[in-house]
């Protein structure tokens, strides 16, 4: 069942011909029934027209007889009335019987009792609605009725009556009682035929959309299963285009599409090797004149007691921004190795409160010149990971060194939380914050909050961009929450061993001090 649900969920032709299914029954049922109460009620009211023109004719000649034998003995009149049911009645299967009984009305004080019933039949086979129905006009009363034989059959007939006058006996109900089996006959095998139509019509209409949706759906999954391949990187599939309708107009358009994306892809991975060779080549013939001009600034900058002060300040600016320079070109290295997919990861076991401690003490310098100090907190003073010592102590330094940065001398939290498969580091300032609208673009290459406070930091742009590398190389994730002059949270997620996805966000990303 799970199997079949799935092949309509993700079938557009299952979904289409299943619609179509549906509403036709709606349709064919609604149709049929009406047809179906149509001719029921045609076939019903013909029977009833029939039987009353029939009992009338019988009737009003069996009154007439009754009128000429006033005069007449009681045997005669019972001789009349045998007569009368005799002609009146069949000898014919119950299918098409035709029955006839008298009843004595209420009041009628005569001795004599006429009341008599042909072929067996129940006299209560006439309900006492119908009676009262007669014995209340002069006109004929009908209704549907159930004929009981005496030998315990019954079948479906049609109870036609009238007052009639029996001489010497008094006031009688008259009635003519005819078959309706032949009528339901006739009546359950159009049903049958109706049914069996509506089938048919369902299966045709079923057939019909299967093959016109298939001449629709063909050409869209062909193109949904190009579209796969483009995702996976090959992009020399096409669109097979045999005919000059809007369906091949929509493959000829595809495949002009998937001509230009193929090109235009194919330059921009031709720009982006180029440009990830540039910045490899450039950064790597850089290190040769950066080293010697750091041991030239080193030089200058150890006389520099003998400076003037113009000079001994320029030497320090010279060194500061030689180091900065130096910081920037291996972090576009490393830029240029996640660009180029060739980082790679090598784990080793390490204790990760311990170099939480250690790049915490390392930058105990740093924070307290910004008036701030860094607050550990963690349930355990060991907590042993697998994952590549240096990128996590990389992510570590940048979130550490970022929070100081931004911590408007308020105290930094960092909280340590872990499960047995993943292990989740908080670091919260309470300083300038970060707009929601900023949030997207915090980890993005060279993006900086405040510009005109930032270039004062001395910072490259790249760490937090670099951090995030790190955090996914691991199958981890490095997210970051803020808000105007409440601070900024980030959280970085880890696998607790190399190789492995995380299972669960350990820390939440809204800090529970946030309140709006």
């Amino acid at each position: 069942m799970n199997r079949i649900a799935t092949t309509v969920r993700n079938s557009l032709a299952f979904k289409v011909v299943i619609s179509t299914l549906v509403l036709s029954l709606v349709v064919i049922y609604i149709a049929g029934s009406a047809l179906n109460s149509q001719l029921a009620n045609g076939i019903k009211q013909v029977n009833i027209d029939s039987a009353v023109i029939e009992a009338r004719s019988t009737i009003f000649s069996a009154q007439y007889r009754f009128v000429l034998a006033q005069t007449q003995s009681d045997a005669v009149i019972k001789k009349v009335v045998e007569e009368i049911i005799s002609s009146a009645t069949t000898l014919t299967s119950n299918e098409n019987a035709r029955e006839v009984i008298f009843l004595r009305s209420p009041g009628n004080a005569y001795r004599i009792n006429y009341e008599v019933s042909s072929n067996g039949v129940d006299l209560n086979s006439i309900p006492k609605t119908l009676r009262k129905q007669v014995q209340k006009t002069d006109k004929l009363e009908w209704s549907y009725i159930r004929v009981n034989y005496s030998g315990g059959e019954d079948i479906p007939g049609l109870a036609i009556g009238q007052n009639v006058f029996i001489p010497n006996a008094g006031k009688y109900e008259m009635y003519m009682l005819f078959s309706l089996a032949n009528q339901n006959a006739t009546l359950i095998l159009i049903q049958k035929y109706l049914y069996l139509t509506g089938l048919f019509l369902v299966l045709l209409i079923a057939l019909i959309t299967w093959f016109v949706v298939r001449q629709v759906v063909r050409p869209v999954r062909q193109a949904a299963q190009i579209a796969t391949q483009f995702t996976a990187g090959d992009f020399r599939q096409r669109m097979n285009v045999r005919s000059s309708d809007e369906i091949a107009t929509l493959g000829s358009a595809f495949n002009e599409m998937a001509e230009s994306l193929e090109k235009q892809i194919a330059r921009l991975e031709n720009l982006s090797l180029v440009q990830q060779r540039f910045v490899s080549d450039v950064s790597h013939e850089l290190r040769t004149p950066l080293t010697t001009l750091r041991m030239a600034s080193e030089v200058i900058n150890s006389f520099g007691e003998s400076f003037d002060p113009i000079l001994a300040r320029s030497s320090e600016l010279m060194v500061a921004q030689l180091d900065r320079f130096e910081r920037l070109l291996e972090d576009l290295l490393e830029i240029s190795r996640f660009d180029a997919e060739v980082a790679v990861l090598e784990p080793v076991e390490f204790d990760i409160i311990g170099l939480i401690n250690r790049c915490a003490d390392d930058l105990d310098w740093v924070a307290k010149q910004h008036s701030t100090d860094l607050r550990i907190y963690s349930i355990s003073e060991t907590l042993p990971v697998t994952a590549d010592i240096r990128r996590v102590e990389r992510i570590l330094r940048n979130l550490f060194t970022n929070a100081i940065d931004y911590a408007e001398e308020k105290p930094i939290s960092i909280t340590v939380v872990a499960s047995d498969e993943d292990v989740a580091i908080g670091v919260r300032d309470f300083g300038i914050g970060l707009d929601e609208s900023a949030l997207p673009r915090v980890f993005d290459r060279f993006w900086r909050a405040d510009p005109s406070r930032a270039r004062t930091r001395g910072g490259t742009g790249l760490g937090l961009s670099i951090a995030l590398e790190d955090a996914r190389l691991h199958n981890g994730e490095l997210e970051a929450w803020g808000r105007p002059r409440k601070g900024a949270h980030f959280v970085l997620t880890l696998p607790r061993h190399a190789g492995h996805g995380i299972n669960s966000r350990l820390i939440k990303l809204t800090p529970d001090d946030y309140h709006e």
